[in-house]
């Protein structure tokens, strides 16, 4: 999206607008030290072109090629930070669920991670429900069951905060 973006942040929220994931990681940064808690809820895309034409690329061969460099770990980056707040990550995986979950909390250095089958019909994506299972440290697991968004979203920002507590006090 280029140019002014109307979107009005939540009551409470303050929206920064960026354009690329280079912004995110520069903007997350900047503001995550000042925050209680830091949710990563989505991904930005893995990876970017390596270069941005100045001039529009004319039809000259019958294939082209794109170089892509790696986008920075926004989430990692946060989770290392001096001051860092509690760090909670999400996996949306389509098999061996719990390793990757569990290997993602442990190699970014997580405080929780939010794990769901997106292969699994009738939740995830294209879905209005979902299921999650929550892993954190200390060998923390909490399954929160097959419900529509929104109550899965209030059940999961209840465990977040029950585990925010037992962590700072």
């Amino acid at each position: 999206i280029s140019g002014p973006v109307n979107i009005k942040a939540p009551v409470g929220c303050q929206l920064i607008a960026v354009e690329s994931a280079v912004e995110m990681h520069q903007a997350a940064l900047k503001n995550a030290s000042q925050a209680h808690v830091f949710v990563g809820c989505a991904a930005v895309a893995d990876y970017r072109v390596a270069e941005i034409a100045e001039q529009k690329i004319k039809k000259s061969n019958e294939a082209m090629h794109i170089s892509l460099i790696k986008n920075p770990d926004i989430i990692a980056d946060v989770a290392q930070l001096a001051q860092k707040p509690f760090t909670v990550g999400f996996a949306a995986e389509t098999q061996d669920v719990e390793q990757y979950a569990k290997g993602k909390l442990k190699n970014k250095q997580l405080d929780l991670i939010a794990a769901n089958n997106v292969a699994v019909e009738g939740q995830g994506f294209n879905s209005d429900d979902n299921a999650l299972t929550v892993y954190g440290t200390s060998n923390f697991v909490q399954p929160l069951a097959l419900n529509n968004k929104l109550q899965l979203a209030q059940d999961l920002v209840a465990v977040i905060a029950q585990q925010y507590d037992e962590k700072t006090n």
